[in-house]
């Protein structure tokens, strides 16, 4: 296939390996049935795509150096007869018993000297070379076998990789060797993390301890950056492989669990065609506005409809360009215990709003419902049955639309209100000294998310679109300022001096710079720095502050006499106050407290052709909203309907496409701010006109 099959893709993982009716053999009538009924099933629920492959390295190879190839052959022919595309996997996630038996060597360590015990998945040491040797044997065989068939539209190599912090002997090595070429010597190393505290000064690069006990914050932000660079070279060393064999047409990937803790997803991206990932989320009640929780962003599986939306956006984010989904929800997704399949609706709700942010392909995992295995209850599109049913013809639906509408939205650039600033480097560094207590009193590790998440969903709340951005993706600050209106940093706690000074001239360029906590607080070694905080910033801000306290309750906000931000009695800071003085800003919000109330909550300030707003706390729900809407105020397209959502881009023919979301059970009606043509059904509506919404409906608008 010269080309993909349709503009956006669509199917599902689809491992025939695992078929009951193939246990007995590939070759078997009953395989043959199973596999043909399969791909009509398929093509009659609009299938354009089907990924294979990427989990069974045992059957590729069933003892060292004896391969069984052919099983495949039936399925990318019948797939290419089916007018289906495949994505072919590589296996190298999950290495069979016999590697395991024969080199234990390559176990990978979670301590040093403590190994991974082999049965689960992603137990070995990447850098290995014995894994090496192996792995890129297995991966010639498959790809010199079938990279020229013509069902085959792409790669993906390994699976969700950065499951691990490998503390191997060789990969203490290689970090030992990097921090020498950063660093150059013991000296400047000693210097600059500061190893004069506890007697920790190095006399030799032999003195280097492990990470099992370090307490030493800066060594943790070198180890946490040097596992994610492994990450990046193995997936860049397979990915270079398969390039060998690709055709010019053909893609290459891998799909990306954007918690996993060794993986920097902008710097792997970098390495591959297209970004493709993973989302996974709670649905049912958890996707209802307006929302009883706050919901959860960071979690593998999140929760909240805002978090849908901040998934789809970080998957963009990685490249800044349009992304895959290899993964999502096709049924009760989790452990046997978790079974919560959508509600009628919920499946075309979740795939149009990840493609109204940029996915290119929706592609479920799975095919039919495991009958063994620890998966056995995360559900498929088929059931354990294996007879089509709810799920089936739901999706079946969404593949009509997406076959029905792709063509008039191929090349959708998702419009954005709001740019949210992402950091890995604060990330780690916030894991290594949280900033913020958990429910239970306790660190957590995920302070970075805890902090940003609050704006991000302030802003969804508030109607706006979000592009996230890394901070390694910025270009010059007046480009910024022309393209993004507004930008928050919150959370930035690792930041260099130019980062922090480009965020200053961004204001004065005639951006809005939201700066949030514990931003410009420490410098690029996770060092705090010397200068009033926020460093390099409070005069544009117009703020200062030196201490700081967190919240065990939540403390209510009040707006400031003549601010313009209308706060409810509901507005509350949690978890964290800055002791924020005001040193020509005016005040935005006060903490309603007989101690915090000597401090400003939030306040703000022009600087230049553009302003800077300070938020020295987290803000809860009805905080972080109110003062978005502040912040942007409403446009004509932003629903007054708590429970319906409207985002928008612009389609590569230059036409603006709206997507319309009513998430509950309740009947919502939209009153259209200008002409449109419903891409589902054909319907078209004059400027003014009352578009119905059904419960958990979903339109697809093209502006006339």
């Amino acid at each position: 296939m010269s080309e993909w099959p349709q503009p956006i893709l669509f199917g599902a993982a689809y491992y025939y390996e695992y078929q009951p009716d193939v246990l007995d053999g590939f070759d078997t009538e009953r395989a043959k049935r199973r596999l043909e009924e399969d791909l009509d099933l398929m093509a009659g629920a609009g299938f354009s795509v089907i990924r294979v492959g990427e989990s069974v390295w045992s059957t590729w190879e069933p003892e060292p150096g004896r391969f069984d190839l052919d099983w495949l052959q039936p399925v990318l022919d019948g797939a290419q007869e089916h007018g289906i595309g495949v994505i072919l996997g590589t296996p190298t996630y999950a290495v069979p018993p016999w590697l395991a038996r024969l080199y234990p060597e390559i176990a990978g360590e979670h301590r040093t000297g403590q190994r991974i015990a082999w049965g689960g998945r992603q137990e070995v040491d990447y850098t290995h070379p014995a894994f090496r040797f192996h792995a890129e044997r297995v991966i010639r065989k498959i790809l010199d076998r079938y990279a020229d068939h013509p069902a085959v539209i792409g790669f993906q190599v390994d699976n969700e990789p950065g499951l691990q912090l490998f503390h191997n002997e060789g990969v203490f090595q290689r970090f030992t060797d990097h921090l020498r070429h950063t660093y150059g010597d013991v000296e400047t190393l000693n210097r600059e993390w500061g190893l004069v505290y506890w007697s920790h000064r190095l006399s030799t690069w032999a003195d280097l301890w492990r990470p099992d006990g370090n307490a030493q914050p800066q060594y943790e932000q070198a180890w946490r950056r040097f596992q994610t660079e492994l990450t990046t070279e193995f997936i860049a060393w397979q990915a270079d492989i398969a390039r060998e064999y690709a055709r010019e047409d053909q893609f290459v990937t891998t799909c990306i669990s954007y918690p996993r803790p060794a993986v920097d997803d902008r710097a792997l991206a970098a390495r591959l065609t297209v970004t493709a990932g993973n989302p996974y989320y709670r649905m049912q009640d958890a996707f209802a506005l307006p929302h009883d929780s706050a919901g959860d962003a960071a979690h593998w599986n999140t929760q909240g409809t805002w978090a849908l939306y901040h998934s789809a956006d970080r998957m963009y984010s990685s490249r800044q360009e349009p992304f895959l989904v290899t993964e999502t929800n096709a049924q009760a997704i989790g452990g046997p215990w978790t079974n919560e399949p959508a509600y009628e609706g919920q499946w075309r709700q979740a795939a149009w709003a990840l493609v109204s942010r940029g996915a290119r392909m929706i592609e479920y995992w799975h095919w039919h419902t495991l009958h063994f295995g620890t998966e056995t209850y995360w559900g498929g599109i088929l059931p354990h049955s294996q007879r089509p049913g709810r799920v089936y013809r739901e999706l079946a639906q969404l593949g009509a639309e997406l076959r029905r509408a792709g063509a008039a939205i191929e090349g959708l650039v998702p419009h954005a209100d709001v740019a949210v600033l992402y950091s890995k480097e604060s990330e780690w560094a916030l894991a290594a000294q949280p900033s913020l207590a958990d429910a239970a009193g306790g660190p957590d590790r995920r302070s970075f998310e805890s902090i940003t998440g609050p704006f991000y969903k302030g802003a969804f709340d508030a109607g706006l679109q979000a592009r996230i951005i890394h901070t390694e993706q910025l270009g010059s600050p007046e480009d910024a300022a022309a393209q993004y209106p507004v930008l928050v940093a919150a959370g930035i706690y690792t930041a260099d001096d130019d980062l922090l000074d480009w965020l200053d001239q961004y204001a004065a360029a005639g951006g809005h710079l939201v700066i949030g906590p514990r931003t410009a607080y420490a410098d690029q070694e996770a060092r705090a720095r010397l200068e009033v905080k926020p460093a390099r910033l409070h005069e544009a801000a117009g703020v200062w502050y030196e201490e700081f306290a967190n919240l065990a309750e939540a403390v209510e906000v009040r707006a400031a006499e003549g601010s313009g931000l209308e706060l409810g009695p509901d507005a509350a800071a949690l978890k964290w106050a800055d002791g924020v003085y005001l040193e020509g800003a005016e005040a935005l919000a006060e903490y309603v407290h007989p101690h915090y109330g000597r401090f400003t909550a939030a306040a703000t300030q022009d600087h230049g052709l553009g302003r800077v707003t300070y938020v020295g706390t987290v803000p809860n729900d009805a905080f972080a909203k109110s003062l978005f809407e502040w912040i942007a105020p409403a446009d004509r397209w932003r629903p007054a309907e708590p429970s319906v959502t409207a985002t928008s881009g612009v389609a590569g023919d230059g036409s603006v496409i709206r997507f319309v979301h009513n998430w509950s059970w309740g009947e919502a009606e939209v009153a259209l701010p200008a002409a449109a043509v419903d891409l589902l059904d054909g319907s078209a509506y004059a400027a003014g006109a009352a578009v119905p919404l059904g419960p958990w409906d979903v339109k697809v608008l093209r502006e006339r």
